[in-house]
């Protein structure tokens, strides 16, 4: 983001990003003279104020690697609606590859119950009461594909009244009247 100041310069405020380092394999290519050694990494991106992205880099040294994959997670991030800052609107599925992940909303207190790469994008993100569960795969790439692509489907009720030209009122009484019956 830039910003003019009184005398016309251009001042660059940096946003502070928190980053997670979810994966670093280390990958070999099996060439005529020997072996190509390789390291990937897997990074998590976010703004913990509804912003997410990930990226994955590969490269000869560690830091390198892990520098390309935020440089690509910081180009990918998606903005996702938070209900109160907290947890999701609403509960939704994700699917990626063989992947398949269930994300519930929760209630204050309930805290981040998430495995391995799901609980580094809530952090990142800045979910703090989420209920969540992978199946299918432990693969640490499809599972944050697969949060990614659930967490995109999130509607918050003003997207929802917008888009069946209803009132925001009316779409939140009927979701605290499902609520309540649970």
């Amino acid at each position: 983001m830039a910003k003019v100041a009184n005398n016309d310069k251009i001042v660059r405020e940096e946003q502070e990003f928190v980053e997670k380092l979810v994966s670093v394999r280390r990958v070999t290519k099996v060439v005529k003279g020997g072996k190509n050694l390789r390291f990937s990494a897997l990074v998590i991106v976010g703004d913990g104020r509804g912003r997410v992205g990930f990226g994955s880099g590969k490269a000869r040294e560690v830091p390198d690697a892990v520098r390309k994959a935020t440089e690509q997670a910081k180009r990918s991030m998606v903005r996702i609606p938070l209900r109160e800052g907290r947890t999701l609107h609403h509960d939704v599925m994700g699917r990626f590859g063989a992947g398949r992940v269930y994300l519930r909303t929760a209630p204050a207190g309930t805290g981040i119950i998430a495995g391995g790469p799901m609980r580094a994008v809530f952090e990142a993100l800045g979910l703090q009461d989420v209920v969540s569960k992978s199946v299918g795969t432990s693969n640490y790439y499809n599972m944050v594909r697969a949060t990614v692509v659930a967490l995109t489907s999130v509607q918050s009720p003003k997207q929802i009244a917008q888009r069946l030209g209803r009132k925001v009122p009316e779409i939140v009484a009927r979701r605290d009247a499902s609520q309540s019956r649970r």
